[in-house]
Order: structure tokens, then sequence, then C-alpha cells
């Protein structure tokens, strides 16, 4: 049974190490993801919408396999497991040579090296002195050079950004960190919706499905609003939001989308704005004083105004569509119809209380004939202020600083991977085929070889430079090969 166990584990160990699997399921990985963008996700979206962009049975189906909360279920979590351990596994595999490469470049410049590096040329010097001071002159503006003696040879190299070659192991560390924090915040995160009227608040999160989570403090939307293009068009909306833990205010800050209130790791996001028509806010209207002049008044739900030394006025009820029956006002529906406001009007001095109605569409006012204060209607929708509520989008990502840690690592991997090249220039004196003393250049690159060989010429041309200074030099090449051929002789 142990030797079936360590088998099974050796042929999943080798799966997981092929490039191509780690490839396979990094285009799973990411074809999923996209279908989590594409498909709407619960419950950032509110159920409302949800039902209006798909029937009743495609969301059932997308709902039973999950396709509605992509980043927290459980086949997409352990996708990114299995591609996280494939990333590990390729590595492992590949990262010796890697290192032996890094940790021990190829410095010496033997018969056969020389022969099969396509970079090269050869350059007639004097002396092997003065033909490898030349060129260590010249190599110091590529690289500080080396100098290597072997079996009685001295040669020189210099390279230019090694450290490249490791380009692929941040980025495959940089996916790690990303899939790490993936794998967290499905574990451990959550998201959520929460809708707070102005001037009230709530500590109860709406989770998928049905589920509510209880937050260990409240949030209170102290103002809310909209700001519209002069088209009427939504331009922003704000939210004024305060923290109160055991009683007090621990925090406040006025959020706009993508400037959310960040509190012990959880985000609260402007995600929606709307007027709840059931609720009225504030009423400003007119009434005749005692002097029979007109003044205005402006009332709130269960907010006593004081009209003398001993009357009050409150807006206590609000029906949005009403209608009146033996001199009694009921309600008929929860549309806004026919609007009713109810006041009323208190006396301290024989502790006496009286509703007066008031009927804006209908221009008509019901009761409060026997006081001395007559109620106007108002005027227009301007007088009145419903309630306004902001829907916020809740979410707790422990794993996110794994994830920007991942992103600014990735971004520093593909810089190295695209714009640094392992640069390498070797440099030996030597005799030619025709026994001549001259001064063999060699070079290679990892990539990007047409920039390499511009550099590699300038290099050349320095070399050539820096000889002519010391002695005047003759070519060894045959007189019919022009010298800018001398450059790359062999080159591919």
């Amino acid at each position: 049974m142990a030797f079936d166990l360590v088998s099974i584990a050796k042929r999943l160990y080798k799966t997981l190490a092929d490039l191509r699997t780690g490839v396979i399921l990094l285009i799973l990985v990411i074809s999923t993801a996209a279908v989590g963008t594409f498909v709407l996700q619960r419950p950032v979206t509110h159920p409302d919408k949800m039902q209006s962009a798909y029937s009743p049975q495609t969301l059932y189906w997308l709902d039973r396999l999950t396709l509605t909360d992509v980043f927290h279920s459980w086949w997409f979590l352990t996708l990114l497991v299995l591609v996280s351990l494939s990333i590990i596994f390729v590595s492992i595999e590949r990262f010796p040579n890697a290192r032996r490469f890094y940790a021990r470049p190829y410095r010496k410049t033997d018969a056969h090296f020389r022969a099969v590096n396509p970079y090269k040329t050869e350059i007639p010097v004097r002396s092997s002195d003065i033909g490898l001071n030349a060129a260590e002159r010249a190599m110091r503006k590529f690289g500080w050079p080396e100098r290597i003696t072997d079996g009685g040879e001295t040669s020189l190299y210099a390279e230019k950004h090694r450290f490249s070659v490791m380009a692929m192991y941040v980025i495959h560390a940089s996916l790690l960190l990303i899939f790490l924090g993936g794998i967290i915040d499905g574990l451990f995160g959550f998201s959520g919706f929460m809708s707070i009227p102005q001037g009230q608040q709530r500590n109860v999160i709406e989770l998928k499905n049905g589920k509510t989570k209880q937050l260990p403090f409240f949030v209170r939307c102290v103002n809310a609003g909209r700001e519209n293009y002069a088209d009427g068009t939504p331009k922003k909306w704000w939210s004024d939001l305060a923290v109160v833990s055991d009683g007090k205010e621990v925090s406040k800050k006025q959020i706009v989308v993508n400037d959310p209130l960040i509190y012990h790791g959880l985000r609260f996001f402007q995600a929606s704005f709307w007027i709840d028509g059931k609720k009225v806010n504030a009423l400003r209207i007119t009434y005749e004083g005692a002097d029979n002049k007109l003044l205005p008044l402006e009332l709130k739900p269960d907010s006593s105004v004081q009209l003398d030394a001993n009357t009050t006025v409150t807006l206590a009820e609000f029906l949005p569509d009403a209608f009146v029956r033996d001199g009694q006002v009921f309600k008929r529906s929860a549309s806004l119809e026919n609007l009713a406001f109810g006041l009323d009007v208190a006396n301290r001095t024989d502790n006496s209380s009286t509703r007066v109605w008031l009927f804006p569409a209908e221009r008509n006012i019901l009761g409060g004939e026997a006081l001395k204060y007559r109620f106007q209607n108002p005027t227009s929708a301007k007088d009145i202020d419903f309630l306004p509520v902001t829907g916020l989008e809740v979410a707790f990502e422990p794993g996110q600083w794994f994830v920007w840690t991942g992103c600014v690592l990735m971004g520093i991997g593909l810089c190295m991977a695209f714009y640094l090249v392992h640069m390498r220039v070797w440099a030996v004196v030597i005799k030619n085929l025709d026994g001549k003393l001259v001064l063999w250049v060699g070079g290679a690159a990892n990539k990007n070889k047409d920039r390499f060989e511009q550099k590699f010429n300038e290099l050349l041309e320095e070399i050539q430079t820096e000889v002519r200074k010391t002695t005047p030099v003759t070519r060894v090449s045959a007189p019919e090969q022009p010298e800018s051929q001398l450059k790359l002789v062999g080159a591919s």
C-alpha cells in the first residue's frame, strides 16, 4: 500500500512538473476567471438586477454550478491550488540548471567554444599585452571585465544583466503570490451588500443565498446624495459614513465610487444610491401665523417644531397613496399616487392634539378647522424630500496584500524578461590559421539578438579604436573582404 502511494505521488509530481500541464491549468484559471467577469456575481449584483438579466431557469443553473460566485467556489480554489503546485514543481525541476548558469557562467574561451560561437571577429594586434589591454579598456564601457587565466592562456570576460536569467522565477513567484491571495480570499474573505437610509445605522451584511453576516460595529449614513450632469444623468454618488463602536464614533469619511471607507480590513464601497419613496425625510410648507402672515415651515419625521410657546407641530405620518372614507384617511397602495401627510398639532394648555391631513395632489386639507393656525399644501415636488438610501458593497479580502505584492513583482519580472538582456563578451589573443597574432572577440545574448548585435558592433569599433591608439594596425583579413564584414565573422 505504501509503495502504491509513493508511486501515485511520483506520477502526480511528474504530471504537475510537466510544463504542458502548467500551461493547461493556467489557461483553465484564466478562462474561469473570465467567466466570473462576464457572468453577474453575487452578492455584488443586486438580486433584482440578477432576476432581470437572466431567466429563472438560467439563474437556477448558474447558481447550481456556482457560476454566480466563481471566485469563492470550491472548484476555482482547487484550480488555483493545482496551478500553484504546478508552478512550484516546474520551478524545482528547472531551477538547478538556471542556478548553475547564474552562479558559474562560462568564462573560458577554448578552441571549440571559439569555433561554434555565432558572434565573433578577429582583430590583428602586435602583441598579446597590446590586444588585451586595448580590449579591457573598451570592455569597461560594456561591463567590468575579468581576466581569466587557464592553461597559460589569459582571456577577458565581461557581462551585463546576469540576473535577468532569473526573470522567469520572479514571474513564477509573483503568480504564486497572486494565487495565494486568491486562495486566502476564497477561504476566509467575503463580500456582501449593505443598504443604509440616511440618518440610520446598520451592522448586517447581506451575503449570497440569503445569508447574512453581523459586524462587531455599526456603520451610520450621516448624509448621502447624488450629483447630476446638465442632462440629468448621474455624475457621482457620495455618502458621509461614520463607524460607531461601543456607542462611540471611531472613524468617518465621505466615500465616492472607487474611494472606499476602510476599517479593520473591511472596505465599504459606494455601489448605488436611490430614493426611498415610502419615507419622507423632510417636508417644506407654509402656514398662517397669528398675524395672518405666511411663514415657512420645515418638518421632519417625529421631530417637533415650536409654533408658539404652547403649540408644536410634528410630521407624524406619511401615506404614499391615500383615500378618505367617513372622515378617516386610509392607505390604498404603496405606489406614489395620492400623497398624504399627517401633521399632529399639540397644545400644552389643554393637552390636546389635532391631526391635520395635507393632500398635495388634490389641494385639499382635512381637519384642523378649529385651530388658530392654517397649514398650506406643498406647492412643488422640491418641497418634499424623500429618504435617501446609500448602497454599499462590503468586501473583506485578507489576501489582497499578497495579490498586490504579486502584481508589483510581476511588473518587475516582466521588465526583466522583456527589457533586460543577459549579454556576454569574451576576448583572447590567439594565432589564426595563417599563424598571425589576432585578438579574438566573441559575444552571446540570451534574447533580443538584433539589439545585442548592434551593441556588439559598437564594442568592436571601440576595441579597434583602442588598438589603433596604441600602435598602427594592419588587418590580417584577406584584402578583398571589407572591414565592416570583419565585425561578425560567422554570425548567424
